[in-house]
């Protein structure tokens, strides 16, 4: 019987996926993609998880998409095999993705780090975009995340000529939200996911939605949407709750509802 390509383990209300090609450097085939897709998906329908981490190994989070079976594929190839249009699959996950990245996240893997909602690098993390070296330019998001992340310029750089970052400068930059040691940085990912998961379920997803509709919308427009979903948030029996145990000084208790 084959390896999985993806590990999973659940962590109390974590759900954890594990890249599991380390031969390939985790390159991300359509087959891993669409197996991770499948885990996230299930996941995200599952009442008891609240929140989700994405990790490679110690070395390596993802190294990249996988070149050799790309080197043989013409445009219409490509564009037939739908490969790119699975990273759009994470944007519907509507529960918080956590990237713990430790050792190189190149590539493919700095794209699939980057549709995450949050990233807690290891100390020993890189962060690049070498797609100009194959000819290519990143396809899955990274010239449009990383230019809303970190700016024209740097993002420029990356992209143009193969700079990296490693984890000291993400931290500095904006690109992860905190750096860890290697020896920890997957207990702290899963540390922060569990924080989130012990919140408010229904106000956590509308939270997700509101953040990520900051980042394709004018202000005016984002400033609405964020008004629906804190009126919307009124609805539930969760707010109820939440204010009674302000209140009453006592620990609230979420039913996701």
């Amino acid at each position: 019987m084959s390896e999985p390509l993806v590990r999973t383990e659940v962590r109390g209300r974590v759900g954890v996926a594990r890249l599991n090609r380390p031969r390939a450097y985790n390159a991300l085939s359509p087959e891993l993609m669409r197996e991770l897709l499948a885990v996230l998906r299930a996941w995200d329908q599952d009442d008891a998880i609240g929140a989700m981490v994405i990790t490679g190994n110690e070395k390596v989070f993802a190294a990249g998409a996988d070149v050799k079976a790309m080197s043989q594929a013409d445009a219409v190839e490509m564009l037939r095999s739908g490969y790119i249009e699975l990273f759009d699959g994470l944007s519907t996950i509507r529960k918080p993705l956590i990237a713990a990245v430790a050792g190189w996240a190149l590539g493919g893997g700095l794209e699939l780090a980057l549709a995450c909602d949050m990233i807690v690098a290891a100390e020993n993390a890189v962060f690049g975009q070498p797609e100009i070296n194959l000819g290519i330019i990143p396809g899955a998001g990274g010239t449009q995340r990383l230019a809303r992340t970190l700016g024209k310029y740097l993002t420029m750089e990356m992209v143009l000529n193969d700079r990296r970052l490693r984890a000291d400068e993400a931290a500095r930059f904006g690109l992860v939200n905190r750096v860890v040691p290697t020896e920890t940085y997957l207990d702290e990912a899963i540390a922060l996911a569990q924080a989130i998961a012990a919140r408010a379920p229904l106000a956590v997803r509308l939270g997700k939605e509101a953040v990520n509709f900051a980042f394709e919308s004018t202000l005016q427009a984002g400033l609405q949407h964020e008004r629906r979903l804190f009126y919307l948030l009124f609805a539930t029996e969760d707010q109820t709750e939440g204010m009674r145990a302000f209140l009453e000084k006592r620990e609230p208790h979420w039913q996701g509802r």
